[in-house]
C-alpha cells in the first residue's frame, strides 16, 4: 500500500539511499539558515511594501509585484531539491502548456507534496503566481504565517459549515484572468498514513464508494467551489500524482538531502469542458479521477515508474545558481542596512513585524482607495 516505494527497486539502477552524515547535518543547518534569512529579508523588506501600498490603487499590479518577489525566492527550494540534494525528479504524462491558469488537484502522500509542484511550476513559468488551499493552522508558523496571509493562500478549518463563506470570498477575488494563477487543492484533505486509509475504506464500504488503497477518498465540496467560481478564468485543470522512492520525506528529510531519491511526477490536463458544471456530476468526476490515482500508483508500485516518462527538461543549473546569488546578495544587502546604516530600518522592521502579525491574526487586507471612497459615500460593505 506504500506508493513510496517499489517493490522492485533494488533493480531499478540502483537508487541511491543517503545516511544523514556530519556533513549532510552541517550542510543542511547552513541550507537552513539560509532559506530563513532570506525568507525574511524578503517578506519583511519586499513582500510587504509590495502588498500593501501598490494594493491601495490596484489589486492586480500588487499581486504581480509581490509575485515577482515570491518568484525569486521560491526558486530556492528546486535548486536545494534536484541541484544540491541531488534528488531526480522524473515528469510523467502529458506535456502542459506554460504559464496557462489552472486548477492543480494532486494526491497527499506526505507532509511535503506542495513543495515538489514547484518544480513543476518553475518549469512552466508559473513558480510566482502559484498559490494553495491549506489548513489555518499553517498561518501559526512564525514567520511563514505572514508568508502564507500577504500571499492570500485560502486557509481552511477543514469544517465545510465554516470554511464555505471564506472559500467564497477569497476565490472571487481571482476570477481575474490578468491575474496569473496556479490555485493547488488536495481534495484528500490530509496527507495520508495507513490509519487514515482504513478509516477512509470503511467508510466507502459503508457507503458504497470504491475502496482505494493508495489514496483517501477526496472532499468535494471545496473542489467543486473552486470551479464552480473560477471555471470562467481557467484554462484546465492539471491532475497530478506523485510518488516517491525511497520512502515518502518529511521536511528534515528535505532540508538534509537524505530523502526521497527520486519524486515520480505524473500530470494529465483536463480541459474545463471535459468537467461537468453540476455539483453532483463534478463530485463523480473527482472521485474518478482519483480511482484513476489509485491505479496509478499501484502500477508505480510493481513497475517502478509511471507511463511516458521524460516529459520536462532538467533545470538549468546556471539560472538557479544566479538566482540563488541575487537571492543571498540582496539579503545581504538588507542585513547590512539594518545593522550598520540608520536606526530607521530597525525602526521599519518593527513596524512591520507589527502589521504582518496583526494583519495575520485578523484576516485584514488594505482594499483600493476606491472602495474605501465607496464605504465612505454609499455606506457599503469592503469585499
Amino acid at each position: 500500500m506504500d506508493a513510496c516505494k517499489t517493490s522492485n527497486a533494488d533493480s531499478d539502477g540502483g537508487l541511491k539511499n543517503y545516511h544523514l552524515t556530519f556533513q549532510r547535518a552541517i550542510r543542511g543547518f547552513v541550507c537552513l539558515a539560509v532559506y530563513l534569512s532570506t525568507a525574511f529579508v524578503f517578506i519583511v523588506f519586499l513582500g510587504t511594501p509590495a502588498a500593501v501600498f501598490p494594493r491601495f490603487f490596484s489589486i492586480h499590479y500588487s499581486r504581480k509585484a509581490l509575485s515577482f518577489f515570491y518568484g525569486i525566492w521560491l526558486s530556492l527550494w528546486p535548486f536545494l531539491f534536484e541541484k544540491i540534494n541531488k534528488t531526480k525528479v522524473v515528469f510523467s504524462g502529458e506535456t502542459v502548456p506554460e504559464k496557462e491558469r489552472v486548477l492543480v488537484i494532486a494526491n497527499h502522500k506526505t507532509e511535503v507534496d506542495w513543495m515538489y509542484l514547484w518544480d513543476l511550476a518553475l518549469r512552466k513559468g508559473s513558480i510566482s503566481c502559484i498559490r494553495y488551499v491549506l489548513k489555518s493552522s499553517l498561518l501559526k508558523l512564525p514567520l511563514f504565517g505572514w508568508a502564507l496571509h500577504i500571499l492570500e493562500y485560502i486557509s481552511v478549518e477543514r469544517k465545510w459549515e465554516v470554511d464555505e463563506s471564506n472559500m467564497q470570498k477569497m476565490l472571487s477575488t481571482f476570477t481575474n484572468h490578468s491575474d496569473p494563477l496556479w490555485l493547488a487543492v488536495f481534495p484528500e484533505g490530509t496527507d495520508f498514513t495507513e490509519q487514515k486509509c482504513t478509516k477512509s475504506q470503511k467508510f466507502a464500504a459503508e457507503n458504497g464508494l470504491p475502496i482505494l488503497k493508495n489514496v483517501l477518498l477526496p472532499k468535494t465540496r471545496g473542489f467543486h467551489a473552486c470551479l464552480e467560481i473560477l471555471r470562467g478564468s481557467l484554462d484546465a485543470v492539471y491532475d497530478v500524482t506523485i510518488a516517491y522512492k525511497n520512502r515518502c520525506p518529511t521536511f528534515l528529510d528535505n532540508v538534509f538531502g537524505v530523502e526521497p531519491s527520486e519524486v515520480h511526477i505524473h500530470v494529465r490536463r483536463i480541459p474545463l469542458d471535459d468537467i461537468p458544471t453540476s455539483q453532483k456530476e463534478s463530485n463523480a468526476w473527482l472521485l474518478q479521477s482519483f480511482q484513476l490515482k489509485d491505479q496509478l500508483l499501484s502500477d508505480f508500485i510493481t513497475r517502478g515508474h509511471f507511463e511516458n516518462e521524460g516529459t520536462e527538461q532538467e533545470l538549468s543549473t546556471i539560472k538557479c545558481v544566479i538566482n540563488c546569488i541575487i537571492v543571498i546578495g540582496t539579503t545581504c544587502l538588507f542585513t547590512y542596512l539594518t545593522f550598520f546604516s540608520s536606526f530607521w530600518f530597525k525602526i521599519y522592521i518593527g513596524v512591520t513585524c507589527a502589521y504582518l502579525t496583526f494583519a495575520t491574526t485578523s484576516g485584514f487586507r488594505p482594499s483600493p482607495v476606491s472602495e474605501y471612497v465607496k464605504l465612505f459615500a454609499y455606506g457599503k460593505k469592503l469585499i
